[in-house]
């Protein structure tokens, strides 16, 4: 079995467990491969009673990740987040909802949104990657407009505004 050269890492505090039951919960093909927990040895480093999970190996639509419960010295920030791309509408509303419960609607714009545990996610279309590389300057423009006023990216939106409708 060949391990994944790359994979992402998701820092908690103490909710790796959870979020990954979270994330499992909404993609398809997925799953939790592992969990370890911490002993008593390096108790004076991180603080976590015995048997308290230390890493959860998950995969997300075959993508694997580690959540790791390292405490309160790290947060989510904007400066990363995990992009869906979306063939269709169906899923662009589904995940929006999904990662979007319990998280912070202020955070939302843009197909934007930080889940409940302050992980950015990027919720796109893949035909917005078609309509912003397109070579009509112009229908770039009017896309991107209406793409600057959602939150929740709107496919037929988009459409329409390349379109000139």
């Amino acid at each position: 079995m060949r391990l994944q050269k790359i994979v992402p890492c998701l820092w908690f505090d103490e909710q790796a467990e959870e979020a990954a039951a979270f994330y499992v919960g909404i993609f398809a093909d997925s799953r939790v491969t592992q969990v370890t927990r911490y002993g008593e040895a390096g108790f004076e480093f991180h603080g976590k009673a015995p048997g308290t999970a230390m890493t959860v190996a998950f995969e997300l639509d075959g993508q694997p990740f580690t959540a790791l419960n390292g405490g309160p010295v790290f947060r989510f920030n904007e400066a990363i987040s995990l992009q869906i791309m979306c063939a269709t509408q169906a899923e662009v509303d589904h995940y929006w909802t999904r990662l979007g419960e319990g998280g912070a609607p202020e955070a939302q714009q843009c197909g934007w949104l930080k889940d409940r545990f302050g992980l950015s996610w990027q919720v796109v279309p893949e035909l917005l990657l078609e309509l912003l590389a397109a070579p009509d300057q112009a229908a770039v423009q009017r896309a991107t407009e209406a793409m600057l006023r959602m939150k929740r990216l709107d496919i037929a939106e988009l459409q329409q505004a390349f379109a000139g409708e």
